[in-house]
This record gives C-alpha cells, sequence and structure tokens, in this order.
C-alpha cells in the first residue's frame, strides 16, 4: 500500500507542478526554473505523503494524498518570484 501512496503522491506533484508551469504562461520567467519547478513539486509531495504516513498512520490513502498536494503546492509557490512592476523589476535602495 506505501507503494501505491509513493507513486499517487508523485504523480500529484508532476501534475500540480506541469499545471503551475501550463496555467501560468506568462509568468514563466517568473518561477526560477522550468526544471527546478517540475522537480519541486514530486519531491515536495513525496515527502508531504512521507510525513502524513507517519503522522496519521497506515489506511489513510485519502488524507496521505491530501497532504501530498498540500505540501506539494506551498512548495512551489515559494518559487514564484515577485511580479515586476512597469517600470521594470523592484530596484534595491542605496541604503538597503
Amino acid at each position: 500500500m506505501i507503494f501505491w501512496e509513493a507513486l499517487g503522491s508523485v504523480l500529484i506533484g508532476l501534475a500540480v507542478s506541469y499545471g503551475a508551469l501550463r496555467w501560468l504562461p506568462a509568468r514563466l520567467g517568473r518561477f526560477g526554473s522550468r526544471t527546478l519547478a517540475l522537480g519541486t513539486g514530486p519531491v515536495a509531495a513525496l515527502f508531504g505523503a512521507l510525513l502524513a504516513h507517519s503522522v496519521l498512520g497506515p489506511g489513510h490513502f485519502a488524507g496521505t494524498l491530501a497532504a501530498a498536494l498540500v505540501l506539494s503546492v506551498a512548495l512551489l509557490s515559494l518559487l514564484l518570484r515577485p511580479a515586476a512592476g512597469p517600470s521594470g523589476p523592484p530596484r534595491r535602495s542605496a541604503t538597503a
């Protein structure tokens, strides 16, 4: 059963990362790298499934996959860069 949880979580992570890159095509540059985004999703989902399986125990397949989805989305959102304003990318001040 743990094999199916791991496989399901990796597939969820791939779907989330691919969906994020497809859903935000104009903001593709907002991700650091396409391969980084495609790699972060499955790894984060697998870690989320492992964490949920450790906390919930065996027999909670839906809860494990839900935790994998949540952690994958959360870590992919951390890869987004702030949007550039009308005057270009944000600038640092000389005093900072």
